[in-house]
C-alpha cells in the first residue's frame, strides 16, 4: 500500500474535481466509475482544466502533463488494491453507497481509509455498513472542488482519531482548508445555506420580492457572490429539495420545511441550469428571471 496513492469512484462533477486536485497535489490516482463513457468525459474535462491552468501561466506544461500521468481509470474495484485513501465520490443514494462499500472494504488494504463524499447522509451509518467504521470519515468537498477552498471533515460515532488526523494533513496537502463537523443532518454548510435558500423560495412564493430583486438584495446587501435564486439554479433544486428533506426528517422541526414552490418547480422538472430552466429561463444568452 502506497500513502502516495488515492482512489477516487464516480465521475461526476465531484468526483471529477477530487480527481484533479489530487493530480495536481502529486498523488496517483486511480478513477474508477462503471459508465465507461462517463469515465472518458471526466478525464477530458480534469486534462482540459490543467491545459487551462497551463495557459494562464499557473502550471509548467511539465507539471501539467506529470498530473495528466499520475491518473489512471477504470471500471472495476481491482485498481484500489494499493490505495490508502478512497474517496467515494457517487450519486446521494444511500443504496448506491452501500453496494460500492460491499465491492470495495474486500480489496482494499485492512488499514486503508474511507472517505465519502457526502452532503447529506449519516456518516455513522455509512461506516457500520463498511468493514473498518474507525477508518471512515465524511469528507465533504464544495462544488467547484478545483475552485472552493473548504473541506468539511465529518467524524462518525467510530472514527478513529488518527483517521482524521490523516484525512486532515491530506485535505491540507490538496491546498484545501479543513474543519470539523459533527455527524448531524447536513453538517454544517448545508445546514445553513440550504434553509437560506429556502427562506428565499418563500419570500418569493409569497410575493414579498421578485426573483430580480431578492437576488440583488442578497448580493448588494451582503455581499454574497451569488443571490440566493440564482445559487439555487447553480446547485440543482432537486439538490436543494433532497438537503431540505433530510433535515426536516432527521431533525424534525417545521423551520426545514421545503418552501411548496421548491417541490413545484422540481416536480415540473425545472431543476436549475442543468434543465436551463429553474428561477431563470437559460436558453439564451443572458438569464432571464422566470417570475
Amino acid at each position: 500500500m502506497g500513502r502516495n496513492n488515492v482512489g477516487v469512484i464516480g465521475a461526476g462533477q465531484m468526483g471529477t474535481g477530487i480527481v484533479e486536485v489530487c493530480a495536481e497535489a502529486g498523488f496517483d490516482v486511480y478513477f474508477m466509475d462503471i459508465d465507461a463513457d462517463k469515465l472518458a468525459q471526466a478525464l477530458s474535462i480534469v486534462h482540459d482544466n490543467l491545459a487551462k491552468k497551463v495557459e494562464k501561466g499557473k502550471l509548467s506544461a511539465q507539471y501539467a502533463e506529470a498530473a495528466r500521468a499520475r491518473i489512471t481509470t477504470g471500471a472495476d474495484y481491482d485498481g484500489f488494491r494499493d490505495a490508502h485513501i478512497v474517496i467515494e465520490a457517487a450519486v446521494e443514494d444511500e443504496a448506491v453507497k452501500k453496494s460500492i462499500l460491499k465491492s470495495l472494504c474486500p480489496v482494499l488494504p485492512k488499514d486503508a481509509i474511507i472517505g465519502t463524499n457526502t452532503s447529506t447522509l449519516s456518516i455513522t451509518r455509512l461506516a457500520a455498513m463498511s468493514d473498518r467504521p474507525g477508518r471512515f470519515l465524511g469528507t465533504h468537498f464544495m462544488n467547484p472542488v478545483p475552485k472552493m477552498e473548504l473541506v468539511e471533515l465529518i467524524r462518525g460515532i467510530a472514527t478513529d482519531e488518527d483517521t482524521y488526523r490523516e484525512l486532515h494533513d491530506f485535505a491540507t496537502h490538496l491546498g484545501k482548508i479543513p474543519i470539523s463537523a459533527e455527524d448531524f443532518p447536513a453538517f454544517v454548510v448545508n445546514r445553513i445555506l440550504m434553509p437560506m435558500i429556502n427562506e428565499a423560495i418563500y419570500t418569493l412564493y409569497e410575493g414579498v420580492g421578485s426573483v430580480e430583486s431578492i437576488d440583488t438584495a442578497m448580493r448588494l446587501g451582503t455581499h454574497h457572490p451569488m443571490g440566493p435564486l440564482e445559487l439555487a439554479d447553480f446547485i440543482g433544486l432537486d439538490t436543494c429539495l433532497g438537503v431540505m428533506h433530510t433535515l426536516h426528517d432527521g431533525l424534525s422541526d417545521s423551520k426545514y420545511r421545503p418552501c411548496p414552490l421548491l417541490v413545484k418547480y422540481v416536480e415540473a422538472g425545472w431543476l436549475g441550469r442543468k434543465t436551463d430552466r429553474g428561477f431563470y429561463d437559460y436558453s439564451t444568452d443572458k438569464p432571464i428571471p422566470t417570475r
